[in-house]
């Protein structure tokens, strides 16, 4: 084993060179993972310390018990608390201060004229409470609002929307009220928490802007007594609390806080980075693990001259296991240091992006070093070991032959074996799309297919770099020619450098399918089901936002220009068990605006006892219209509503519907999340939409927008996600791009001989040059081509299987101009490949390379 290690030192001094590709391809995927650790780490301890400082003087909290949580939500609406209770709760035996706290949305409008925030985190509004102990947010600047229409706000937001101590400005609640900032407050010494804005209103404001009726909190904060510990205060808190009220301790409130941050935002921001590590490290493993092949090709002589001279098989793979274990050893230590780099640069970057990163150390645990130092090791033996294997099988007698050139081809296994996995794949794909719709089964036969890829790549590698490469012989003469058969020459080694570059491109494919189909299911949604001429709306994705005031869709009917303007409000319940969102509207103006589909019963009939509801929530319900079904409202009481009407399609309209009427004993803070407007005959867009327009300024001036510029709105977050990942999978193509550079390079160093004999016989510097370019164009277009067409195929797939495991209609929409620029960007990048290798070729010594053994 000590002569396979020198062997192997020695073989790692000769030819650094060899290795370059494989050390940066296994470099930047253990940096990206050991990067997302590192941030996800210190992201949670930040939040922890940030949510710990801001409750630090918060001993208990007081609210309602139980909460209604809905479809798709994590966090549930909670009834409000009695501030009559205040009282109660400051006799009890160590209480130091108890303050009720009111919390709803309200969001504010910049120096500009444009809301702040609101795309994404929650938009927040409340009372300011004067015990800085009890109070989540500390005063920084100015001071506490006094009387009605003061305000103070997070700096973060202020900054935000240009606004400073003494201007005046709007709030949306959502009823529009006019504000006057005196203060500026921070969150845990931060200028706020993340991009969440917040405004503090005198307690009055608060109650007349963000609850249903005076006397009512979202909760009681609550301050010990010196010498009285949290547990203990709130042992003497639960006895003197009602039926249906609960006393938690600050602490369990910090973590509830931080697990909701955890659950919500860092544990998918972590999973969605992790799995982009992921497939940077599987497109590096095709690229390390042609190097060794290659590498191994190569050193044929020299192996089978150690086999001659007595090596053992095992010593042979030792000694190349043992120089893929330096590299994998080196490159992921210095992984780990561009990880603790990228966090640190992430850290640095996110507040210039807008993303406060709360203050702290970057915390390194233990995993985060450990983890990824292992999984780069590992992949880099893993992709070795197959090469390693081979060259301990090399014969004596090899140490004879001319070459040491891998002239290997497509065997007949592999197409027998890559036929039978398509075939699998294609099986598995169309049960889990057609037969039993299930995103499980689909995602399985996904990646079967990409094994079938996988395999059958060097079978299809001939036929293709022949399709690919046959015009070069007309376009480039020889040169073309001659890089033709070059790429046509080792099927295998083909294959697997353009299969890192196919599986970035099918996931760019994939994403791209994906996200086109979304919008085009929004377009089918709005084109379908609303039949008004405009809308206006409130952000389409997140928390954020205030909702339009109830008043809105009322004032925008009274125009001449309107023919029905309907207001679409949202209320929570608990139907049978299980939280359910409730539209809140009119039913006649709505049944008038939106295409139900067939309407059995009457939308005219609900009153304030009857319910409308989807053909398939009746079903899952075994409900008809007549029957009765019990409703618990947030507020605890329960109602019994008779179902009047039973409605085919639920896409904007919701799945459950009753009045305002009957949805006014129990509602919070009352909003609308859409008004649609449609015009009366012979209005033109543009007069309906600006007298619509002239209505909205008085309310908060949100955004009125047509049908198709809603729908485009609407999907406005499938571009953000968009941007994301393409950025994130630039460092796979990145990786592949290396991967076939390392390959070309290694390519042009076992053909130097033949390079040299092609410039003894007349071939121009420049025409080498062009010769090696034109190869790696023409494995970069097989790695492309294959790329969409994967992608392609399970894109399809999963809008499929999504369209047929849920309620919703997907539409399914391959956009040709964005796969076009994919396609484009991955010949590109295969010719920027290239020109190292082609200017490393073009620089060598004719007599020289004549000479090379």
């Amino acid at each position: 084993m000590n002569a396979s290690v020198r062997i192997s030192v020695s073989s790692l001094r000769a030819h650094k060179r060899r290795f370059a590709g494989t050390f940066l391809a296994v470099l930047l995927g253990v940096a990206f993972l050991a990067g997302t650790l590192v941030m996800g780490d210190t992201l949670r301890a930040s939040f922890d310390t940030m949510f710990g400082n801001a409750t630090s003087g918060t001993d208990a909290v007081v609210r309602s018990a139980g909460t209604i949580t809905t479809p798709g939500e994590s966090q549930g609406v909670r009834q409000p608390v009695d501030t009559g209770l205040v009282s109660a709760v400051e006799k009890a035996p160590g209480v130091a201060a108890a303050e009720p706290d009111i919390q709803g949305a309200g969001q504010l409008v910049g120096a500009n004229g444009k809301p702040i925030g609101g795309q994404g985190p929650p938009t927040l509004a409340g009372n300011w409470i004067d015990d800085p102990k009890l109070n989540s947010y500390q005063l920084a600047e100015g001071r506490a609002p006094s009387k009605s229409g003061e305000v103070v706000v997070n700096r973060g937001a202020a900054e935000k929307g240009d606004l400073r101590i003494g201007d005046t400005t709007t709030l949306r609640t959502p009823d529009p009220v006019e504000v006057t900032i005196v203060g500026l407050a921070t969150f845990g010494g931060e200028d706020g928490m993340a991009q969440v804005t917040y405004t503090g209103m005198t307690w009055s404001d608060a109650e007349k802007y963000l609850t249903a009726k005076p006397g009512e909190a979202a909760s009681i904060l609550v301050r010990a007594g010196p010498g009285t510990g949290q547990q203990e205060l709130v042992d003497a808190l639960t006895p003197v609390l009602p039926k249906g009220v609960e006393a938690i301790t600050g602490q369990e409130l910090a973590e509830e806080n931080t697990d909701m941050i955890s659950g919500q935002f860092l544990s998918l921001f972590t999973t969605f980075l992790l799995v982009f590590s992921g497939v940077a490290l599987l497109v590096a493993t095709f690229s390390i693990h042609n190097t060794f092949a290659i590498v191994v090709a190569q050193r044929t002589r020299e192996n089978a001259l150690l086999r001659a001279l007595g090596a053992s098989r095992r010593q042979v793979t030792a000694s190349t296991l043992v120089e893929a274990s330096v590299v994998a050893v080196v490159a992921s230590a210095a992984g780990l240091a561009g990880g603790i780099g990228i966090a640190a640069g992430l850290q640095a970057l996110f507040p210039a992006i807008g993303f406060p990163f709360p203050e702290g150390d970057l915390v390194i645990s233990g995993l985060s070093m450990i983890l990824p130092l292992a999984v780069g090791i590992l992949v880099c033996l893993g992709s070795a070991l197959l090469p390693a294997v081979r060259a301990g099988r090399t014969a004596p007698l090899a140490a004879l032959r001319e070459t040491a050139v891998d002239q290997s081809g497509a065997s007949r296994t592999r197409a027998v074996v890559g036929t039978g996995l398509a075939a699998l794949a294609i099986a598995v794909a169309l049960t889990g799309v057609i037969v039993s719709p299930s995103l499980w089964l689909a995602g399985s036969g996904a990646i079967l297919a990409l094994a079938a890829f996988v395999v059958l790549g060097p079978v299809a590698s001939t036929t293709a770099v022949r399709v690919l490469g046959s015009p070069l012989d007309k376009l480039r003469g020889v040169t073309g020619g001659l890089a033709r058969r070059n790429a046509l020459r080792s099927p295998k080694r083909t294959a697997a450098t353009a299969s890192a570059l196919m599986i970035g491109v099918a996931v760019v494919s994939l994403f791209t399918v994906f996200g086109a189909s979304l919008k085009a299911t929004m377009d089918q949604t709005v084109s379908r089901s609303f039949a008004g001429d405009v809308a206006v709306s409130t952000p389409s994705f997140g928390a954020g936002g205030s909702g339009l005031s109830p008043r809105l869709a009322p004032a925008i009917a009274e125009r001449p220009e309107v023919d029905t303007a309907v207001g679409l409000g949202r209320g929570v319940a608990e139907i049978d068990g299980e939280g359910r969102a409730l539209t809140v509207t009119d039913p006649v103006a709505l049944e008038r605006t939106f295409d139900l589909g067939n309407v059995q019963g009457s939308m005219r009939d609900l009153g304030d006892d009857g319910i409308a509801i989807t053909g398939s929530e009746a079903d899952k319900l075994d409900l008809k219209t007549g029957d009765t079904a019990q409703l618990v409202f947030t507020d605890g009481k329960k109602q019994t509503f008779t179902v009047r009407a039973v409605y085919g399609r639920s896409e904007l309209a919701g799945d459950y519907v009753i009045t305002r009427d009957a949805w006014a004993p129990h509602r919070t803070q009352d909003s609308d999340t859409l008004v649609a407007v449609t015009f009366k005959d012979g209005v033109s867009a543009a007069d309906g939409k600006a007298a619509v327009e002239k209505v909205a300024t008085a309310y908060g001036n949100p955004e009125v927008q047509t049908r198709d510029e809603y729908a485009q709105s609407s999907a406005g977050g499938i571009d953000m996600m968009l941007t994301l990942v393409y950025a994130l999978l630039a460092l796979a193509v990145l990786i592949a791009l290396l991967g076939i550079a390392n390959t070309l390079t290694l390519a042009v160093h076992e053909r130097t001989r033949e390079l040299g004999l092609l410039r003894a016989v007349g071939q121009t510097r420049a025409q080498l040059r062009a010769m090696v370019r034109w190869e790696s164009v023409l494995v970069a277009a097989f790695g492309t081509v294959g790329g969409l067409a994967l992608g392609g195929f399970l894109g399809w797939v999963l809008v499929k299987a999504s369209d047929g495991a849920s309620d919703s209609a997907f539409a399914f929409a391959m956009p040709p101009f964005q796969l076009t620029v994919v396609a484009l960007v991955g010949v590109a990048a295969g010719a920027l490949a290239g020109l190292r290798p082609a200017r490393r070729a073009a620089r060598l010594d004719v007599l020289r390379a004549i000479a090379t053994e």
